[in-house]
């Protein structure tokens, strides 16, 4: 006797759902707004960096004189020392990180390293860097060796260079698996440098570059960062056209809607969003396109993708109610 009587019940409301004459529809074409993109601000502050430029070694670019006679060729050990000369950086007092001299590395330079007999002066490499081979001009009368500091990933080779007396001139030559070092050294009498190093604006760069790269990766990978889960909302109906940008879902967290469209849309154009406000009225309202995803910065009625303009392409995104009953449980 129950049984028939739920299969009754289930007929009449089958019977009732399907004699419903069809609702007809809210929304008219000219309610709807037109809503404005906003432009992506970076959320991460700059970091200003020296552009690596080549020192300013004196003498060697100089300016040609209309029509002027060329010059006469100097000797070629006048010609050597001239360019040995304007390529020769000197430490400086604005250089020093309390004992050390930080030269900024750049490529054919001739670093100079003043040097005492009876003191080491320390030359230390880029940490990480591995040293593959050292030449001095003079290894009788300057004592050259190497050593290590740190480990791992901070490891860090150092030279370490002394004179027998005072007078001495000579140059050495570091070779590593980065880069090549050229050094003039001179020992005096009543100072010396303890240490030098290197500074390398190039691959400070190249790492702001890298690490810009890797946010535009992540950004790309997440819609957006601080969205609650278990908050979102998924009662929304895509109806309409089927072309080829038609959004896969929509849902909002209680603050933006996340309109996700398929994955090739990155292939075809953009359609224009038109929103629909809340208390029926056309209303003002920016969205953001990041990845596959239009983010709207508030939340809507209903709202409509248009492309074209004759012949329009619509695709209609509508809030419904929360599902309860035979309809959260059966879909319906």
């Amino acid at each position: 006797m129950l049984r028939s009587m739920l299969a009754s019940s289930a007929l009449a409301l089958t019977a009732a759902c399907a004699s419903a004459p069809p609702a007809a529809d809210p929304y008219q074409p000219a309610d709807f707004i037109e809503a404005q993109p906003a432009e992506e601000t970076a959320d991460t502050p700059d970091r200003i960096v020296e552009t690596p430029v080549p020192l300013p070694l004196p003498g060697q670019l100089k300016p040609v004189a209309a029509r002027a006679a060329p010059a006469p060729s100097a000797p070629p050990d006048e010609a050597v020392r001239k360019g040995r000369q304007a390529a020769l950086v000197e430490p400086t007092e604005d250089g020093y990180l309390n004992a050390i001299q930080v030269y900024p590395y750049t490529e054919g330079a001739l670093y100079r390293l003043y040097a005492s007999p009876g003191q080491v002066s320390d030359i230390a490499l880029q940490p990480g860097e591995t040293l593959v081979s050292v030449s001095a001009g003079d290894t009788v009368r300057w004592v050259v060796g190497d050593t290590l500091s740190g480990s791992g990933a901070s490891e860090q080779a150092h030279i370490l260079v002394k004179p027998v007396s005072t007078g001495l001139l000579t140059n050495l030559m570091i070779a590593t698996d980065r880069r090549t070092y050229h050094l003039e050294l001179e020992s005096i009498e009543g100072a010396y440098m303890a240490a030098l190093s290197w500074r390398y604006p190039a691959d400070e760069i190249a790492a702001i570059v890298t690490r810009g790269a890797s946010g535009a990766r992540r950004e790309t990978a997440s819609v957006e960062r601080g969205v609650p889960l278990e908050g979102l909302n998924f009662d929304y109906r895509i109806s309409g056209d089927t072309p080829d940008w038609r959004p896969v879902r929509a849902f909002d967290d209680g603050r933006q809607v996340y309109i996700q469209m398929p994955a090739s849309i990155a292939a075809s154009d953009l359609p224009p969003l038109f929103v629909l406000g809340e208390d029926g009225d056309a209303e003002l309202v920016n969205y953001r396109v990041r990845a596959n995803y239009y983010i709207v910065d508030r939340l809507f009625r209903a709202a409509e993708l248009r492309l074209g303009e004759k012949d329009q392409t619509v695709v209609r995104i509508s809030r419904t109610a929360p599902r309860r009953g035979f309809a959260s449980l059966f879909g319906g």
